[in-house]
């Protein structure tokens, strides 16, 4: 079975003049949840964008589910959800009609209410968008990226927004839908989120990736040395490599 999500080299260049991503290589397995970490400006949104289809790369190849963009673009689209930091849904529909929609997009979508359900979102069914508190909307947004009954979910900031209960049912969504045999790529700015939700991570910065690994492996290796009374932690990782604090990005 070919990686879920490859890329080798991957490149973008803007005006000729500034490397926005700089020969990034990953590999991502089916069913894995792989975090992308990494300060502001470091290529983390170029590099999903080129992943998503959404960009064209300068050079370098890219994989996903072992086809490629310029090959096979509709059965990409429809084996994908995604869920960016700050979707912009019509605030003129209601909830179930947003889901409606989305779900026409696909060939083979998941049941509309079935997914509100799983988002505990039914209650809201016929409220209009416009109406929906932000950890409401983010929620939403989730279930237009789940609608479509995708193998691969991009998730950017997921969690952005909600409060602890709901974040941690979305964590809950997310490690059903692996089990499911579906593959998260995930970005966040909460450490205990990367740590408890994702396999392996990479931390990128400069267009580059710095450090990969499993959470647990990078706290090992890239830690560093800490009081007695307190474990190193991913943040420490983080800080050690960029220079900066994730959660001040």
């Amino acid at each position: 079975m070919p990686p879920a999500i490859q890329c080798r080299d991957l490149r973008k260049t803007y005006d000729g003049k500034v490397e926005a991503v700089r020969g990034l290589n990953l590999e991502i397995q089916t069913g894995e949840c792989f975090g992308l970490l990494g300060p502001n400006g470091a290529g983390k949104t170029t590099t999903i964008e080129i992943l998503e289809g959404l960009l064209e790369p300068t050079s370098g190849q890219v994989t996903i589910l072992g086809r490629t963009w310029k090959e096979n673009a509709r059965e990409l689209r429809e084996a994908m959800g995604i869920s960016l930091q700050e979707t912009r849904l019509s605030e003129k529909l209601t909830v179930l009609e947003t889901i409606e929609l989305f779900s026409g997009f696909y060939r083979q979508p998941r049941a509309p209410r079935e997914v509100l359900e799983q988002m505990q979102l039914e209650e809201k069914a016929d409220s209009w968008v416009g109406k929906l508190s932000g950890g409401q909307r983010q929620r939403l947004a989730v279930a237009t990226a789940l609608v479509g009954n995708p193998k691969v979910l991009f998730l950017d900031e997921p969690t952005t927004g909600l409060d602890p209960q709901s974040r941690r049912q979305l964590w809950d969504i997310i490690r059903t839908f692996q089990q499911a045999g579906g593959t998260v790529l995930l970005t966040t700015h909460y450490m205990d989120e990367a740590e408890r939700l994702c396999d392996r991570l990479a931390i990128v910065d400069h267009g580059q990736v710095i450090a990969e690994g499993t959470p647990a492996d990078l706290i090992d290796r890239l830690g560093g040395q800490r009081a007695c009374t307190r474990q190193a932690s991913l943040e420490d990782v983080f800080v050690r490599l960029t220079g900066r604090h994730l959660r001040e990005e």
